[in-house]
């Protein structure tokens, strides 16, 4: 027959070491050695590349529109090069130089003071202060003072600069024309790799002439800038500490 206790040791034991092989398994990568690259065929970049589409338009090229450089052919030298389907390349510019600064203060102060007192009332206050101990009258029954006060004052300032500049994969088209673009980009120095994420929605009519876009122009634009690695992991609180800040109420 099994003791209660131990099992119960044991579960627990079984839980703590769970746990610390879940937590290990995101450090296990890059331990003892560089962080690995995301493998860039499982990616939806790679898939709306290799994906069969059909071109925008179609047009039938002669021997002689070939071999001009004035032709309106998206290859010419004078042809449309932006992209416009899926599978298109295109450069993100993120250029971020942003600063916000708020400042308020509130004060607020009040004061009362009551008091009620029965010097004549038919004898009664004569008669009540003969009963009353030494030093005690009736001539002031109740008195009350109050004084309250409270003040705050809070500010916020942020500045944020950032300049980067990635290449995006049109990964869908949707039925209003709007494009859906992804972008990775992925650097590595020592011990330490570099991630750059960007996703979101692209007006064909926004993109110019070099085959760009701010981030400004992206709607739903989602831009991660981050990385993994062993500088990362000392500058991240334990898991442990970051369980208990969860569960502490202090």
């Amino acid at each position: 027959m099994i003791n209660p206790i131990r099992e119960r040791r044991f579960r627990a034991v079984s839980g703590v070491v769970l746990c610390v092989g879940l937590a290990a398994c995101g450090r296990g990568d890059h331990l003892g050695k560089a962080p690995s690259f995301s493998d860039p065929v499982e990616t939806r970049e790679h898939s709306a590349m290799i994906a069969s589409s059909l071109p925008l338009i179609f047009e039938e090229q002669t021997d002689l529109d070939q071999a001009s450089l004035w032709s309106g052919q998206r290859g010419s030298l004078w042809g449309d090069m932006r992209a416009k389907q899926r599978g298109d390349i295109m450069t993100v510019v993120i250029e971020i130089d942003e600063e916000a600064e708020i400042s308020n203060e509130t004060d607020r102060s009040r004061s009362g003071s009551e008091a009620l007192g029965a010097a004549q009332l038919a004898g009664l206050p004569q008669r009540l202060d003969r009963r009353l101990p030494d030093g005690a009258s009736s001539a002031d029954l109740v008195a009350i003072n109050s004084n309250s006060s409270s003040s705050g004052d809070g500010s916020v300032k942020r500045n944020e600069k950032l300049t980067l500049r990635v290449a995006a994969t049109v990964v869908d088209v949707l039925p209003n024309g709007v494009l859906s673009i992804s972008g990775t980009q992925e650097l590595r120095v020592n011990f330490e790799l570099r991630e750059l994420l960007v996703s979101g929605y692209v007006r064909p009519e926004d993109i110019s002439r070099q085959n760009e876009i701010t981030y400004d122009k992206i709607a739903s634009a989602r831009v991660s800038y981050g990385g993994r690695g062993q500088i990362t992991d000392v500058q991240q609180p334990r898991y442990g500490q970051q369980v208990l800040d969860v569960i502490l109420p202090f």
